[in-house]
């Protein structure tokens, strides 16, 4: 009876031993969703770890092209009194070269400790062909979202505007979460010019006769730059899609699977049209319909004395891309260099508005002196020729000041005779020739009160001016210190707010861009007008932030604009606010 009861005793003990054991065994691993892809495919690859743990990085992926990710989940649950936690670190990757590839170790610290995973390898072959399998995730993406890059005219003039609209369509049965651009196009002999989009709104369209919800991504003009056969380089997008199963939860919700696709609006053709040969003499480059204008702001005055004269060209077409012509005045016309001045916006129809020069005219002598006018040719692509038009012209008239030197020529039957008239004797009496001189004071300025007054108030002037901005240095960096303070604390509530309403879509984006809006505000002094991605990127480059911390910062804040029209999944809302909690925490330690 003892030896059964002291067997039973050592088994029971051996159990709770090894149930500890378990429990504080730390596991970290590196989950493939598969180990042999073709070049065409992506692969899932998932860091899971039984700990939380901080400091995570990943390997550097040499051999593949980061499409997608990291997204971040946390798993917490109690089954039986028994706690099981997991988390996972997620990337899509896309194949760049056939062969042998290996995944090298990622790593993080759990309990003061550092953790690797073991080196995995892939095996990429050629391409393999798509799946055409309804339930199969990767085909109904593969159907339902496409790039499409409309062109304006795919044939036009030399300097001609065109513009270039990128379209995503997407089809109702699937959820656009989340795009991020991974390659822009390039216009190479192009001049380009991007038009802002406010926001990204979700519209109805057709694509190939079937009805398709689409977003129009970017905007842009171009004005070629050189004749001949151009090629536009295709944009590339990376988009998170949420498609529906045939599965429900317990709570009768459909379940969806998270795909990430990479779309590409491939390589479209200019074929741009050489400008006709027959050009005139005064035609410089300009190619649109354009309207000329030569006014000055006054047409009498006296000699020696100002006026400005504008020559304004106006309407639509390549305004940037020529020079205003030049206006012509007699010698006795003292003419200075112009001063440019421009006023053009660029929207989908090209430049419109107007560039214009002012030159400050002086005249030297009396008289009626003429501008003659200005002539001004550009070629209209919509008549396929050449336009030249002329300004107004304008007498300028000098009434008072010196006469010049005029010559008379006396005509007779048997000879012609010139001779020089000599100048008007009133012609310089507005010249002083008689001077009322003073004697100046005798006396020394040495070792005088002026003199020493002159030695010590440029030092006492000096000492006023530095007391006077170091006040005010202090006075500054006391306001931004207040400043700094006041937006961090504003990203601290925002950020909490953000986390009391992850089930609320709407209200948790709002927050969640409030918070990180404050905590640039409160590190970089950034204001609500320079809220620009490029911005952002430039000053965090500055403080030595790390180039992946700084796209993380920059695709929350594409999260936070694209996701105001977008449903998102519970799933995607605790990821971007982890991730936020993550990146912000980054950039303040190195800050």
């Amino acid at each position: 009876m003892k030896l059964r009861f002291y067997i039973f005793l050592f088994f029971w003990i051996t159990s709770i031993s090894n149930l500890k054991a378990q429990e504080n065994s730390v596991s970290f691993e590196a989950i493939l969703s598969k180990k042999s892809l073709g070049i065409n495919e992506k692969l899932r690859v998932d860091f899971k770890m039984n700990k939380d743990g901080d400091n995570f990085t990943p390997p550097n992926f040499t051999g593949f092209k980061v499409v997608g990710g990291p997204n971040q989940s946390v798993s917490n649950m109690w089954v039986n009194g028994k706690r099981t936690f997991s988390k996972i670190y997620s990337y899509f990757l896309s194949p760049i070269k056939k062969g042998s590839v290996t995944i090298g170790q990622a790593t993080i610290e759990i309990d003061n400790k550092i953790y690797k995973t073991l080196p995995v390898k892939i095996s990429v072959s050629e391409s393999v062909s798509i799946s055409k399998d309804p339930n199969d995730p990767n085909y109904v993406v593969n159907e339902n979202l496409h790039l499409v890059a409309e062109v304006s005219n795919i044939s036009p003039y030399l300097n001609e505007g065109i513009s270039i609209i990128y379209k995503l369509y997407y089809s109702p049965q699937i959820n656009v979460t989340n795009v991020g651009e991974i390659e822009t196009p390039e216009f190479e002999n192009f001049w380009s010019q991007n038009i802002k989009i406010p926001r990204l709104q979700i519209e109805r369209g057709s694509y190939k006769g079937d009805n398709y919800n689409f977003v129009t991504w970017k905007k842009i003009v171009l004005y070629p730059q050189k004749s001949g056969k151009l090629e536009v380089l295709p944009l590339s997008l990376d988009v998170s899609v949420d498609v529906p199963t045939n599965r429900r939860d317990f709570f009768g919700n459909r379940i969806y699977n998270q795909v990430s696709k990479k779309v590409t609006a491939g390589k479209r053709s200019i074929n741009v049209k050489v400008l006709p040969l027959n050009a005139p003499e005064s035609f410089n480059g300009a190619v649109g319909k354009f309207d000329i204008k030569l006014k000055t702001n006054k047409t009498e005055l006296n000699a020696s004395e100002s006026l400005q004269a504008t020559v304004k060209v106006s309407g639509n077409g390549n305004l940037k891309l020529f020079s205003t012509p030049s206006i012509k005045v007699p010698s006795s016309l003292e003419k200075y260099d112009p001063e440019y001045n421009e006023k053009v916006s660029t929207n989908l129809t090209g430049m419109k508005g107007f560039i214009s020069n002012t030159y400050t005219l002086v005249p030297q002598f009396q008289g009626k002196y003429p501008i003659k006018p200005v002539e001004f040719t550009f070629f209209n692509p919509k008549s396929n020729k050449y336009e030249t038009i002329y300004s107004d012209e304008i007498i300028i008239n000098v009434l008072e000041g010196p006469l010049s030197f005029q010559e008379n020529n006396i005509n007779s039957s048997s000879t012609t005779k010139s001779k020089n008239i000599l100048p008007s004797i009133n012609q310089f009496k507005f010249i002083k020739t008689e001077f009322d001189l003073v004697k100046i004071n005798s006396s020394s300025f040495i070792y005088s009160i002026s003199f020493y007054s002159a030695l010590i108030f440029p030092v006492l002037a000096i000492l006023l001016l530095l007391i006077f901005f170091k006040s005010k240095k202090i006075t500054n960096s006391q306001l931004i210190e207040s400043r700094s303070r006041r937006a961090n604390k504003l990203a601290k509530k925002y950020l909490s707010e953000a986390r009391k309403n992850l089930e609320n879509k709407d209200v948790f984006y709002v927050a969640l861009e409030k918070a990180l809006h404050n905590f640039l505000k409160s590190k970089l002094s950034i204001e609500t007008f320079d809220y620009s991605k490029e911005k952002i990127s430039k000053l965090l480059f500055t403080k030595n932030i790390d180039k992946e911390s700084i796209e993380f910062f920059i695709k929350l804040i594409e999260n936070c604009e694209f996701a105001r029209f977008t449903p998102a999944t519970n799933v995607t809302i605790n990821n971007d606010y982890e991730n936020a909690v993550k990146v912000i925490t980054e950039i303040d330690k190195v800050i």
